[in-house]
């Protein structure tokens, strides 16, 4: 699949000696899968031509913030940093369907099957499952569509997509998870908006915000975005 993203560089947020952050367009792999499209990890090391350390992942169909370190010390810092669960992730998702309530907090136990690449959800716990947490807040609502802002509390396989459509909310375009069509780029509007954490050397808190993808129904909700940021 031919994916136009344009100069690499352009979606650049955030760089120093350490870490590297980008806005990841939507349907771009962060890693190399088995379609052999180029990966934002490739491109990054492209650009910057030397190895770089993937921290954390977003699944492809996804867009929004991922952030690489550049040395192995800055990796380890961050990952210990995900470990204990300092680092603070909030995701934007669109959805057809509004939650039950305006806003709560999700809990259930997801299964991953490899041989799917998907997440199945429980409410009771069971061999090989996990627990996940999530709480989300309804920012706004559009003719045909609901934003939601989604704090993530556990990194899941899958989790948002999962946990979201458990509640009758697929998002928009993610035909795996329930909803009805997949976008025509196959992409779907789940979108990793901020990311706090310490920087590694320093010790300061970097707070770092990805804006949405150009898309009319991203842009149409531009004013609930304002209005939280």
């Amino acid at each position: 699949m031919t994916i136009a993203i344009g100069n690499i560089g352009d979606h650049i947020l955030y760089k120093n000696n350490q870490l590297l952050a980008f806005n990841k367009p939507p349907a771009l792999p962060v890693q190399a899968d088995k379609t052999g499209d180029k990966s934002l990890l490739e491109l990054a090391e492209i650009y910057c031509q030397s190895r770089l350390h993937l921290i954390h992942r977003l699944d492809r169909p996804a867009s929004g913030l991922v952030l690489l370190a550049k040395n192995p010390k800055a990796l380890a810092h961050l990952n210990a940093q995900f470990r204990d669960r300092s680092i603070h992730k909030t995701y934007l998702a669109l959805v057809q369907q509004a939650p039950p309530q305006p806003a709560g907090e999700l809990k259930h136990y997801l299964h991953k099957d490899g041989r799917s690449n998907r997440s199945t959800v429980s409410a009771e716990a069971r061999s090989g499952s996990k627990l996940a947490t999530l709480r989300y807040r309804l920012l706004g609502s559009l003719d045909r569509y609901h934003l939601l802002e989604i704090d993530l509390l556990s990194g899941r396989h899958h989790q948002i997509r999962a946990q979201l459509a458990a509640i009758g909310c697929p998002i928009k375009g993610d035909v795996k998870y329930g909803f009805r069509r997949s976008n025509r780029d196959r992409s779907i509007h789940l979108h990793a908006w901020k990311l706090a954490f310490e920087h590694p050397v320093s010790g300061e808190r970097v707070e770092l915000c990805a804006p949405a993808p150009v898309d009319p129904l991203w842009q149409a909700c531009e004013d609930f975005l304002t209005a939280r940021s």
